[in-house]
């Protein structure tokens, strides 16, 4: 059963928002909540975002060996715990996970019979530029650092199930659950 959705995309292409209407659209569906040791933003909340954790907990939980998949990404760490992946797995619940493109692969190589990896992509770089600036988290610099790793994760998308653009946030929305549900249906 393929229970674990992953959902990957660039940073600033849409990923977050579309993940959170997923949730809203379809009931039965779980969130992963991801470790990470970067600040909390003022509209997230612990423990239901992500677990925001120090970077001495986190790299003691690497040591325990207690993530299935991790990633250093822009100074931050993030993680996925294997007990939230296998108690999915255990109890075939649907599973929503948001993850780095590298962090997204590593599932795949892990799970590859409970996996199923979606890559959204944004209709161009400028337009990936745009949507960064308007999201106003990151200075000007941060955003050309962002820029770079997107031709990176932009090499890797045919390593994806499906790809898809988020064009238009209310087509995307409905495309994503199109696609998760079909994915839940076994098709």
């Amino acid at each position: 059963m393929r229970n674990i959705i992953i959902i990957s995309a660039p940073s600033g292409t849409g990923k977050t928002t579309l993940c959170k209407a997923i949730q809203e659209k379809i009931v039965d569906i779980q969130w992963s909540v991801s470790f990470t040791t970067r600040k909390k933003r003022a509209i997230e909340i612990d423990g239901i975002d992500y677990k925001f954790i120090s970077e001495k907990k986190f790299k003691k939980l690497i040591a325990e060996n207690k993530f299935s998949e991790w990633e250093k990404v822009h100074g931050n760490y993030y993680g996925t715990s294997k007990t939230s992946l296998n108690n999915a797995i255990e109890e075939n619940k649907i599973l929503l996970l948001e993850l780095d493109v590298k962090g997204a692969m590593e599932l795949k190589q892990s799970y590859p019979e409970n996996s199923y990896s979606i890559f959204i992509i944004p209709p161009s770089i400028d337009h990936l530029r745009a949507r960064l600036k308007k999201r106003g988290t990151d200075s000007d610099e941060r955003i050309e650092v962002r820029l770079q790793r997107f031709e990176e994760e932009m090499n890797l998308k045919e390593n994806f199930d499906q790809i898809m653009i988020n064009e238009d946030l209310e087509s995307a929305k409905l495309q994503l659950t199109n696609i998760i549900n079909k994915v839940k249906e076994g098709d």
